[in-house]
């Protein structure tokens, strides 16, 4: 049994005129071989094809881009020697690949024009954001409105667990959050205004600082972070296991029994944390100013009492639904927006406590610029 030998490529200089002799198998069980035996090959002035062995549309592709098509045409033309199926076969593989038209690679984008569509791909995504929000805001809205007037479909023990899991199960964090941070800025303050012998004003910066922004801002911090995060990873986890398809498929609406109890909660728990907050970190600088400016709990409740208006809190308090409505919304958004994976799930959990967040203090140095421009 005759074994199939690969192709070779032999300088013949006997005839005075050096040539190129092509020797054995073109074929394809050979590819591999003859592509790299070709790969170092500079392109010859002539060429001998009289002694090709076995011959298939592999090997003639190889010759082809070695050679060139239009090359290997004339040479096909000038073979006599072989036999005519491989003159053939070689003809036809010329011709084909002569009429390939040649595709140049596009240039590499500049940087600027990355940045650019690095730019216009993200402003495009968040005004995309932006409307799906403001879209699942009127969808919430509208199933609020019809819910209203069917006390029936009214999920009252899912509001009642809701509160407590948002309300109830977060005054201890929040108390002692905005207890530690009264405390931090009734020592700057006091630290502050020494220096001018005001250290007696030191209850007003932490009244205005609590009322007006503090207590309403890292109360709506923290819910973003704790309760939004909760938000989508209930509602994601339930989208993985196609929970919420079972619950379309036996005729429920999944914006009542989901996003409502959850939505209404946070309504009425945020001002009360808002109110808490405000407490704590009002008690918070009033311990610090006991210890450390000599103003005792009278004198500083009766500071409260006559030199800040109560306008003060009522500003404080009205941002409280607001920033109510925005976290709840964007939470229960990102979890109906994941897919069936794990990672899906985290990514728009991240997303939500970042957005959350961003809404939340966006809005709020909108508020102040409007309150302070409308002299309240």
């Amino acid at each position: 049994m005759i074994m199939a030998q690969a192709g070779s490529i032999e300088l013949d200089t006997t005839s005075g005129t050096p040539r190129t002799l092509l020797r054995g198998d073109w074929t394809l069980a050979h590819y591999l071989v003859l592509r790299e035996r070709l790969a170092n090959q500079p392109k010859p002035e002539r060429v001998d094809l009289s002694q090709l062995g076995q011959l298939d549309t592999a090997g003639a592709s190889l010759l082809s881009d070695w050679l060139g098509a239009e090359r290997l045409g004339l040479l096909v033309d000038q073979a006599s020697d072989l036999p005519a199926e491989r003159l053939a076969l070689l003809r036809t593989v010329s011709s084909a690949l002569r009429d390939v038209p040649v595709v140049c690679p596009p240039p590499p984008p500049s940087t600027t024009r990355e940045v650019l569509e690095h730019i216009g791909t993200t402003v495009s995504g968040q005004f995309l954001q932006l409307r799906a929000l403001l879209g699942f805001l009127g969808l919430t809205l509208a199933s609020l409105v019809q819910s209203l007037w069917r006390p029936r479909r009214w999920r009252i023990t899912s509001l009642a667990a809701h509160i407590e899991q948002i309300g109830l199960n977060a005054i201890p964090i929040i108390a002692l959050l905005t207890f530690m941070v009264g405390a931090v800025v009734a020592f700057l303050g006091a630290t502050v205004l020494e220096q001018f012998g005001a250290t007696i004003y030191t209850v007003h910066l932490v009244a205005f600082s609590f009322l007006r922004e503090f207590g309403v801002l890292l109360t709506a911090i923290l819910m973003a972070g704790r309760t939004a995060s909760a938000f989508t990873a209930q509602i994601g986890a339930m989208k993985a296991n196609e929970e919420i398809d079972a619950i379309r498929a036996l005729g429920l609406d999944p914006m009542e029994l989901l996003v409502l109890p959850r939505v209404l909660a946070m309504l009425i728990c945020l001002p009360i944390l808002t109110f808490i907050a405000m407490l704590c970190g009002i008690v918070g600088g009033g311990v610090v100013s006991t210890l450390l400016l000599d103003v005792s709990p009278t004198l500083f409740l009766n500071i409260l009492q006559t030199d800040i208006p109560v306008q003060h809190f009522y500003i404080g308090l009205v941002k409280a639904p607001f920033f109510a409505m925005l976290i709840a919304i964007i939470g229960c958004l990102e979890g109906f927006k994941a897919s069936g994976s794990a990672k899906s799930v985290g990514d728009h959990t991240t997303s939500s406590v970042v957005q959350s967040i961003f809404v939340v203090i966006l809005l709020d140095a909108l508020a102040a610029l409007f309150f302070m421009e409308m002299g309240w």
